[in-house]
């Protein structure tokens, strides 16, 4: 008989499961977009570049054709404690999100006693109590907590993933500036060794009485500018191989070596839709999410004013030595069920909901904020590379034009045509316009890393929104 009321039990809670309220989705991201930016009017193709570019890729590192970097952003990846850090978010968030769905199943418990005759309260009672307690989620409060919480764990993976782009970009953006340093000391040393020159042929026409001591004087001295613009530059090489050592998780004792030359550069120029933009990257993804846990935690604040209805159940064995007990059945079972109903908390449980509601409308402004910004960095690196791509070819000629006229002032100085302070202008052009193209085609490099990181080229070989963490390390 008991069995049958046991059932009974059972089969009613299944059936007000079954009709309890269904979960409503959070807006997808069109709907966000729309909420959030309705003003931005999304272009076909990119304004800053043709309309034939191509798509961008997720190996997009491997088109500097630079094994050595690759090693360097893989070791990064590895080793760096910010990143490490960040991975534990993300273990951290998955596993709150396995405790709010623990929710939804039935707790037992288990309470048991013994002892001596006389135990600590005098009684000689022994036995157990096993007791289940199940509350029956009628108006999806716990569902709505689960799947905030998995809103949650999916935004915290989504920014790990970021996380891992921007070290990427981080170590590559400082191993362009450790080589541009060290081409710009060669330049450097190339204008000492021709002003040591002078040196010594101003020394030779001031013997000769063809020249003075002025100008011996004068090209020492301009031996002395350029010994110290060597000096600040090495220095700057050296905290520019600090930095990305601190990156790789090393010692930084600016001992890490880079290549003597930039890597060569993409010659296409990979763009897709603005459209793609805010499905692939993982910081505008994680935003997404963001909107959707507020939405649901909305959600659960709401079914926090209803009704919580709970069945519970146990079953108990109980003796004593020294008590006569009125009940000699064991075991003794037990059935029933439990109905809170909120009638007055001080305006508390609205007062929550109106939070929450509050919170969902700054996830919304947070998803347009970073939106805009994605839209704004595509753009500013498109532009900025194109630009310095121009640049590079107007002062590939400029250097070309100055080293001829170094070379013809020289000869003319030499003959005695001309001073020393025509020399020393035209050596001032050509290095200055030398050191200009030097950071010209760094600076192409690194907003060609920008353009990546601003559209979302990834490592991953799994979508940001995966549930499953990755490693740190996986590619």
């Amino acid at each position: 008989m008991k069995t049958k009321v046991h059932v009974a039990w059972l089969a009613a809670a299944a059936g007000l499961l079954a009709t309890s309220c269904a979960l409503k989705n959070p807006p997808d991201a069109a709907a966000i977009k729309a909420e959030a930016m309705p003003k931005v009017v999304v272009p076909l193709t990119w304004s800053a570049i043709p309309s034939k570019a191509s798509i961008v890729t997720d190996n997009w590192l491997a088109s500097f054709h630079d094994d050595q970097l690759v090693a360097a952003v893989n070791e990064a990846i590895a080793a760096n404690p910010d990143l490490r850090i960040a991975a534990t978010r993300v273990e951290t968030a998955m596993l709150y999100a396995k405790l709010a769905g623990a929710k939804l199943y039935p707790s037992v418990d288990l309470l048991a006693r013994g002892g001596l005759k006389l135990s600590g309260d005098n009684s000689g009672m022994q036995g157990g109590l096993l007791s289940a307690n199940w509350e029956l989620d009628l108006w999806g409060r716990v569902r709505y907590g689960k799947a905030a919480a998995a809103a949650d764990a999916m935004a915290v993976q989504a920014d790990f993933e970021f996380a891992r782009q921007s070290m990427a970009a981080a170590v590559a953006k400082n191993w362009f500036l450790a080589t541009e340093a060290a081409m710009q000391a060669e330049v450097a040393r190339q204008a000492i060794q021709r002003s040591q020159d002078l040196v010594g042929l101003a020394e030779t026409r001031s013997r000769v009485g063809v020249g003075n001591d002025e100008d011996v004087f004068v090209a020492r001295s301009t031996v002395g500018t350029y010994q110290d613009a060597l000096r600040q530059i090495e220095l700057a090489q050296s905290q520019a191989i600090r930095g990305l050592e601190l990156l790789l998780g090393r010692y930084p004792a600016a001992a890490a070596a880079v290549t003597a030359k930039l890597p060569a550069q993409p010659e296409e120029i990979p763009a897709g839709l603005p459209s793609e933009l805010l499905e692939r990257r993982p910081d505008v993804i994680a935003a997404e999410r963001r909107v959707a846990a507020a939405f649901n935690r909305v959600g659960e604040a709401k079914a926090a004013r209803l009704p919580t209805i709970a069945l519970t159940a146990g079953v108990s064995a109980i003796s004593s030595d020294l008590i006569v007990l009125k009940d000699h059945d064991n075991p003794v079972w037990n059935l029933g069920a439990n109905l809170l109903m909120p009638i007055y908390r001080g305006g508390a449980l609205k007062t929550q909901v109106e939070i929450r509601t509050s919170e969902q409308k700054q996830a919304v402004a947070a998803y347009a904020s970073i939106g805009l910004r994605a839209f704004g960095e595509v753009e500013g690196a498109l532009a900025s590379e194109l630009a310095a791509r121009d640049r590079e070819r107007l002062l590939t000629q400029v250097a070309a034009d100055n080293e001829r006229a170094l070379g013809i002032v020289q000869t003319q100085y030499r003959v005695g045509s001309t001073d020393l302070r025509f020399v020393n202008q035209r050596q001032l052009a050509l290095n200055s316009s030398q050191a200009a193209l030097i950071h010209t085609q760094a600076e192409q490099r690194v907003q060609r890393v920008n353009l990546h990181l601003a559209l979302g080229g990834s490592f991953a070989s799994k979508p940001v929104n995966s549930t499953t963490p990755q490693s740190p390390t996986s590619k």
